[in-house]
């Protein structure tokens, strides 16, 4: 587990994470929640959320490195079961306005099933 940083109510991920509202489970452990994204980029694309409020990746610290290490650990399972692995995907964590983060909520973007072009955008 990571630091158990307290849920905040009024967080969209927070409410998903507690099951207040509805989403498409891909995948869990004790501290991530694996789940479709509502407005998907790829044919594949999972959203991997800290169950611990987080605002984002500037706020981890040296502490939340195990949670890191099983963050990659799942994404490379899921990617695997769906089908993406050998091909390749891509993974992403937004942080801040600039950096396009719309949920201040620690979360991966997986995403595959189709050429990924670079820089993103």
């Amino acid at each position: 587990m990571s630091n158990r940083r307290p849920r905040d109510p009024n967080c969209l991920f927070c409410r998903i994470v507690a099951g207040e509202l509805p989403s498409t489970k891909v995948a869990e452990t004790d501290d991530l929640l694996a789940i479709r994204d509502i407005a998907p980029r790829a044919p594949t694309h999972v959203l991997i959320l800290a169950r611990d409020h987080i605002p984002s990746a500037a706020d981890l610290d040296a502490a939340d490195g195990p949670m890191l290490g099983r963050t990659f650990e799942l994404a490379a399972s899921i990617a695997r079961d769906e089908g993406i692995a050998e091909a390749g995907y891509r993974i992403v964590t937004n942080v801040g306005e600039w950096g396009g983060q719309t949920v201040p909520h620690l979360h991966f973007h997986l995403m595959g099933g189709r050429s990924m072009s670079w820089p993103p955008g």
